[in-house]
């Protein structure tokens, strides 16, 4: 009884209650979700590309468009160390490797974004590599170009669906440097390169879009770029193969059609626009990894996090740490996610001149719950 009438007269006499022993309350949202586990720190090269092997390998790639390194392109990491890969003589055909994926059959296609940092765009350099890991060697090279190709793209991720085309058909998203996204479908048994949904809703840049970022907030601008922005930039492949999701760099709406329509060559730009379903929202996304379970997982730039789109259209948060800034690219392997934190956000073109960055890149795994 003395307690609580000693309580009360502080709080008449202060106008304020008595100090809490209890810690105070805190949004869940800012302390660590517990499992993420960083597993590679990188000072001299900045990681983005990741594709986990059939084998248990995991392959990085390591773009030249943002600042030029030493050392491998393309490489297996393990054990703290960098394997080039293929092999060391295979590293002078890329030029900037970006993003990555692993189709049905265990072979790995690396898309070449074909950017210098101070060059820009080298001419003849956006390519698709098919590599075989069983034999360490390159079995083939697409050369993306007009019409398919504008001066303004900027290829970034893609996707390969073996279940149309005879030798199946390759989905790639142009981001673009401009105004001009699409994405870009090749049949890999022809060679035939299509630009579809070219400058549509589904690809495009949100008008008014405003992003929190690393403690920064900035609003789309096509002209002065204040953050990472763009069109169609993250891609994902149900397991059946038989739906593409992508997602503008610059929205947080996910998009999703059927890829009997994506991959027909006959199929009417107005045909496919109809086939075209909006997902809703989800997060200002990049990279994406379909789980066994047929889960879409995919990357959330402003809460430092990876989402989960599960096949019933549920959303759910199921990682996040500050560790985590801006999380690039993202690939599944042996009941984990692994991805790569690049810090696009923090380059000097998006703060006035100034290098925001701080060393190191990292690789982070999350293991997922069985």
């Amino acid at each position: 009884m003395k307690r609580r009438n000693l309580a009360v007269a502080l709080l008449l006499a202060t106008g304020l209650p008595p100090v809490a022993h209890a810690a105070d309350s805190l949004d869940q949202g800012f302390v660590p979700s517990g499992n993420v586990q960083v597993i590679g720190r990188f000072y001299d090269a900045q990681p983005s590309g990741i594709a986990a092997l059939p084998d248990g390998r995991l392959v990085l790639g390591f773009p030249r468009s943002a600042k030029d390194h030493i050392g491998p392109r393309l490489a297996v990491y393990a054990e703290n160390k960098l394997t080039p890969f293929p092999d060391a003589a295979a590293q002078d055909r890329f030029v900037s490797p970006l993003g990555m994926t692993v189709d049905a059959q265990g072979r790995l296609w690396v898309l070449d974004e074909g950017m210098l940092a101070g060059k820009g765009t080298i001419a003849g350099a956006q390519k698709l590599f098919e590599i075989d890991p069983k034999t360490n060697t390159i079995l083939s090279t697409v050369t993306i170009a007009a019409p398919a190709l504008l001066p303004d793209s900027h290829v970034n991720d893609v996707r390969i669906d073996l279940t149309h085309g005879s030798a199946g058909t390759a989905f790639i998203t142009d981001t673009s440097t401009g105004t001009h996204p699409a994405l870009i479908v090749i049949d890999l048994a022809t060679g035939h390169q299509r630009r579809i949904l070219a400058d549509t809703k589904p690809v495009m840049p949100q008008e008014g879009f405003v992003a929190v970022m690393d403690g920064h907030a900035a609003r789309y601008d096509a002209a002065h770029p204040a953050m990472p922005q763009g069109g169609a930039n993250g891609i994902g492949l149900s397991s059946d193969q038989q739906t593409l999701f992508w997602q503008p760099q610059t929205s947080r709406e996910l998009y999703a059609a059927p890829t009997s329509v994506l991959a027909d060559p006959t199929a009417t730009e107005a045909t496919i626009e109809k086939a075209v379903q909006d997902k809703g929202e989800t997060g200002m996304g990049d990279g994406m990894a379909t789980g066994p379970d047929g889960a879409l997982y995919i990357t959330d730039d402003e809460r430092h996090g990876i989402l989960k789109y599960a096949p019933d259209g549920g959303i759910s948060l199921i990682a996040h740490d500050p560790h985590m800034v801006e999380p690039d690219g993202l690939t599944y392997g042996d009941g984990a996610l692994y991805g790569t934190i690049g810090q696009w956000a923090r380059l000097p073109v998006f703060h006035g001149g100034r290098d925001m960055q701080h060393l190191p890149y990292l690789v982070i795994k999350i293991p997922l719950s069985k």
